[in-house]
């Protein structure tokens, strides 16, 4: 029995690298003897001392003490079995439970959970159905409410929408019965552990070395961008990308939701919202922290998303010395993301008359980025367009780079190019003074890029 323990000891170690053992789910055999072992353990170790020791002693410890119950209760199963059953007890007492093998899964993108009993995943940007599930709807709350109490919110009947984070720093969102018809639903947005770089963009074909260099030059010389895109289309991606060449001697201050974005520089401030306690009271907003943060001598502003009221304070930062900052919009077109920003700064209930409007707005942003994930499922840089001013009552833009469909190959791919228009933008000669040259040639529409 001592080699036996010694071998499963061993084993159980092993099989944290074995994927193919881990990642499947459990058969009806192994999920009683994983709910029998399960409760015996919960009755031998004192998991407040465990939450004490770090998630890596606190694996080993009850690894340890799940092989030993198994090893006493001697169930008919073979190696591999009992390997998955008390890796699934791991990930049960301290992870996601059947969430682990998929937040390991580097392909997963999004994971989202309909109901226990129902969990799909993306991949490559197409949705796909899972084996997995949880054992019952209690299951699946006790798992909510773990990550949400972790970062110090709460989700009950009375507040039955959330927004979270995992330790990656993934998004999470969480909604409930009785807003929920169907049980509680869980939807996950994969935190990139390996930060994307411009390099990566220009491999995976979303951008090319032309507009890279534009990009590059765009942030260096300080011009306030706006990020649009639909859900999913890459939006924080390109806005944790282009934050990489803001200069390492720049005080920067981050304002999000979620906190996801991962700047690399050394002077950086991050700011999150909090929601309403349970008597309604104590709620921080975005347009809390972005007027709070010019009290805080910035010199880059980051605001992760800009959703409300908070629209208002971004654009009269921007326009009050606070240039160079960045931020994401949710939008079909460039032209639909000015659109937005004006009915956000409508919310703050502040009446401007719509030329004064258009015009703080035209002044304020100088580039809108739009990104988009196309029907391939690709995620792509799909324009570039320069803010130039007024004509009348209409904010004129002008389309530096845009991408050329050119129709689909035998695989549904989508065949297409980024490519200039041919315009020359009125930024070329602000950032020449400023000593950023950008090569001509960049813009022009016959050059292979």
């Amino acid at each position: 029995m001592g080699s036996l323990a010694s071998a499963m000891k061993q084993s159980a170690l092993d099989s944290q690298t074995d994927e193919s053992n881990i990642s499947r789910p459990l058969t009806e055999q192994e999920k009683e003897w994983k709910q029998i072992i399960n409760d015996k353990l919960l009755s031998v170790l004192d998991l407040s001392l465990i939450e004490t020791i770090g998630d890596e002693n606190a694996r080993r410890e009850i690894r340890e003490a799940a092989i030993r119950l198994l090893n006493d209760e001697a169930p008919p199963l073979s190696l591999k079995q009992r390997q998955a059953i008390v890796k699934s007890i791991e990930d049960e007492v301290l992870g996601l439970g059947p969430l682990e093998p998929l937040l390991a899964d580097k392909t997963v993108s999004d994971i989202l959970v309909n109901g226990y009993d129902k969990i799909f995943v993306e991949r490559r940007g197409k949705l796909e159905a899972t084996t997995l599930s949880f054992t019952s709807h209690s299951h699946l709350m006790n798992t909510i409410d773990r990550i949400v109490s972790a970062v110090g919110r709460r989700v009950d009947e009375s507040s039955p929408m959330v927004d979270a984070r995992l330790k990656d720093g993934s998004r999470v969102n969480a909604i409930i019965p009785p807003l929920a018809l169907d049980g509680a639903m869980l939807s996950i947005r994969r935190f990139a552990v390996e930060r994307l770089t411009m390099e990566n963009l220009i491999e995976l074909g979303t951008v090319t070395p032309a507009v890279a260099e534009v990009l590059a030059a765009v942030v260096t010389g300080r011009l306030n961008v706006l990020i649009s895109g639909g859900t999913g289309a890459g939006k924080t991606t390109m806005l944790n990308i282009l934050s990489g060449f803001i200069p390492a001697d720049e005080r920067i201050l981050t304002i999000e939701d979620s906190a996801e974005l991962q700047l690399q520089q050394p002077h950086v401030v991050r700011l999150e919202t909090r929601p309403a306690n349970v008597e309604g009271k104590g709620a921080v907003t975005a347009r809390d922290l972005v007027k709070n943060s010019l009290r805080m001598r910035p010199e880059r502003i980051i605001v992760g998303e800009v959703r409300g009221g908070e629209a208002l304070d971004m654009l009269q930062a921007m326009n009050t010395g606070h240039d160079g900052s960045l931020t994401t919009i949710h939008a079909n077109t460039p032209r639909d993301a000015l659109g937005r920003v004006e009915n956000m700064v409508s919310m703050t209930g502040i009446t401007f008359p719509i030329k004064a409007m258009r015009t703080q707005i035209a002044s304020a942003i100088d580039i809108v980025i739009q990104v988009a994930r196309l029907e391939d499922g690709r995620r792509r840089l799909v324009s570039i367009q320069e803010i130039n001013g007024m004509e009348g009552e209409i904010v004129t833009m002008s389309e530096l780079f845009r991408f050329d469909r050119q129709g689909v190959d035998e695989d549904r791919n989508i065949i297409g190019e980024l490519r200039p228009t041919g315009i020359i933008p009125a930024f070329h000669s602000t950032l020449a003074n400023k000593g950023i040259q950008i090569p001509i040639t960049l813009f022009d529409p016959d050059r292979h890029a």
